[in-house]
């Protein structure tokens, strides 16, 4: 353990924790199937996982075995094999059993040999190590009803093992790993005789050695146009394995690694570490292809200025965006990931009807979100996708989840580096945790255009959008300009496209203005007024800067808001 100072973050509080001679069971999970870097003064080296565990955390020990349902048991070296192959024979004839011929694999039949077998060796006064691999396969997550017998009998020897005072007394250390903390049973994940680390992805220094260890100097010019210091940078969230695989592609194909096709390779290697579970938002746009919406435009410039210049300490933890159905309230936000220029990911359906899964996947999704910062995080339809944390009838999966992304937005540590943005056009079905100050922090509202000068400049964005091609293109249809009539972004789309299909129809070679009259004065978008007006007041009502309210609204008295929102709630019902 002279290297200690020279092990990643995890393994240094391993030791730490082991030297206490408190513990001796240990859960290691996240990045557990990838490289471990450690450092030797200015350079480091890269393990797996596994020979890591063996050569370097447990290099002292006399003993050292490993053991998971497909390999069954086995040890560091040939010597502990004969030495438990001798230890076996005695098993056999004191129990009647024929485990000699064949070690057993099943984890009952496993855990009953090597228990007897750890009392021996530790009471001749040897150190033991003991590796679990895939220990979610063998104390899976499930309720104590549903527990298989097997399933129960392996946690019972896991959790007596923990704090037998032989055990605790002796050189002797337990390791599970898994890669989801919440696949293993939550007994033993919750247990004070447990300790649960989790294993990172490796940061930027760690990629930069790793791509200076892959190949030298002259050899790395000829495959990538991206420096080494940038590519380092532009590979946060990616494995030193994800790493070596687009090195490598580089490297056997002759196809030099460029800013376009790195951004395309780290969005599929994510994506599929993710399994699938989150995407990235690709965007080319910025806030200047943004209608209307002018005050909230100003805030979220300046606070991409902000992290451009390198203050995240200034940026909300995140915002909730609240507006109407129509407002562009996915459209902004994606707009503004292209102004600041970090990459924004939009959470898929990570819910299963497994038990135990949901917790896993979301576990995997937050540790990435960790890794790739700064990074910016989509929720569409917020209030229905995150639950709150009195959701029933699901065993409580709803309110874990609710627990678990409550807590990780509301680590201070992500401000600037993790910034969150839920959308929802009824922020008052979203629980107030997601709502205060410290997590969703900044309350930004959106309305239909108002103004003569924002409906004429949302008509031309979605012109440019519909790619419509008219044979006056200064004509500006007479319904845009009327300050009576209110529609949406959605709503010109669809009367646009609406114009294209009737030229085509007609067989003219553009949209004229007779096509757009007929068509705006023939449309009729769905209307929903008190529905609609609802939303409006609910977003006057979250609004946290009377600034970026337009009127009629930022002078109208709260309690008369409030009192419509809830005399509006009783007519929707």
């Amino acid at each position: 353990m002279s290297t200690v100072p020279g092990y990643p973050v995890w393994a240094q509080e391993f030791a730490r924790k082991y030297f206490s001679k408190t513990l001796n069971q240990f859960i290691l999970h996240g990045n557990v199937r990838d490289l471990v870097p450690v450092r030797e003064g200015k350079t480091h080296s890269f393990h797996r996982f596994g020979s890591f565990l063996n050569d370097e955390l447990f290099g002292t020990r006399d003993i050292v075995l490993l053991f998971d349902r497909s390999g069954g048991i086995r040890f560091r070296d040939q010597q502990s094999l004969t030495d438990l192959q001798r230890a076996v024979q005695g098993y056999d004839k004191a129990n009647g059993t024929e485990f000699a011929g064949k070690l057993p694999k099943d984890p009952v039949r496993v855990f009953a040999l090597l228990e007897n077998y750890f009392r021996l060796r530790l009471a001749d006064g040897k150190s033991i190590a003991c590796v679990v691999d895939y220990a979610e396969t063998i104390v899976p997550m499930t309720d104590s009803a549903s527990a298989g017998s097997e399933d129960r009998t392996a946690l019972v020897y896991l959790q007596k093992w923990a704090h037998d005072p032989l055990f605790l007394a002796s050189d002797f250390t337990l390791v599970l790993i898994t890669e989801n903390l919440a696949d293993l049973n939550r007994a033993l994940v919750q247990s004070p005789y447990t300790a649960s680390l989790h294993v990172g992805l490796p940061g930027d220094a760690e990629r930069t050695a790793f791509i200076r260890q892959f190949t030298d100097a002259k050899t790395y010019k000829k495959i990538s146009q991206v420096p080494v210091e940038i590519l380092a940078q532009q590979t946060a969230g990616l494995s030193c394995v994800n790493l070596n695989a687009v090195l490598a592609s580089a490297l056997e194909n002759k196809s030099p690694i460029t800013f376009e096709s790195l951004s395309q390779t780290k969005k599929e290697l994510i994506e599929a570490e993710a399994y699938g579970l989150i995407e990235f938002v690709q965007t080319d746009h910025s806030l200047d292809d943004v209608a209307g919406h002018g005050r909230v435009k100003a805030h979220l410039r300046a606070a991409a200025n902000a992290l451009r210049n390198g203050r995240p300490d200034v940026m909300p933890m995140g915002y909730l965006v609240a507006g109407p159905v129509g407002t562009g309230k996915t459209w902004i936000v994606t707009c503004f990931a292209g102004e600041v220029g970090i990459p924004m990911v939009k959470l898929k359906n990570f819910r299963s009807q497994w038990q135990g899964v949901t917790e896993g996947n979301l576990e995997k999704i937050l540790a990435l979100l960790d890794a790739m910062a700064p990074v910016a995080v989509m929720i569409d339809e917020a209030d229905a996708y995150l639950g709150d944390r009195n959701s029933g009838g699901d065993s409580g999966v709803s309110s874990r989840v609710f627990a678990q992304i409550a807590t990780f937005m509301s680590n201070t540590k992500n401000r600037g580096r993790i910034v969150w943005f839920l959308m929802t056009a009824r922020p008052d079905l979203m629980p107030v945790d997601l709502k205060r100050q410290g997590r969703a922090e900044e309350h930004l509202a959106l309305f239909y255009p108002t103004s003569p000068e924002e409906r004429q400049e949302l008509y031309e964005a979605m012109r440019k959008k519909t790619k419509l091609s008219l044979s006056d293109p200064a004509y500006v249809p007479e319904i845009v300009r009327q300050e009576d009539r209110i529609l949406s972004g959605a709503d010109m789309e669809a009367a646009l496209t609406r114009a294209k299909f009737k030229a085509v129809a007609e067989g003219l070679p553009a949209v004229t203005p007779d096509v757009l009259e007929s068509v705006f004065a023939d449309f009729i978008p769905p209307t929903y007024p008190e529905e609609i007006e609802l939303q409006n007041l609910c977003a006057v009502m979250e609004c946290t800067s009377k600034d970026l309210l337009p009127e009629p609204w930022r002078s109208m008295p709260r309690a008369e808001v409030a009192e419509r929102v809830e005399q509006l709630k009783l007519l929707v019902r």
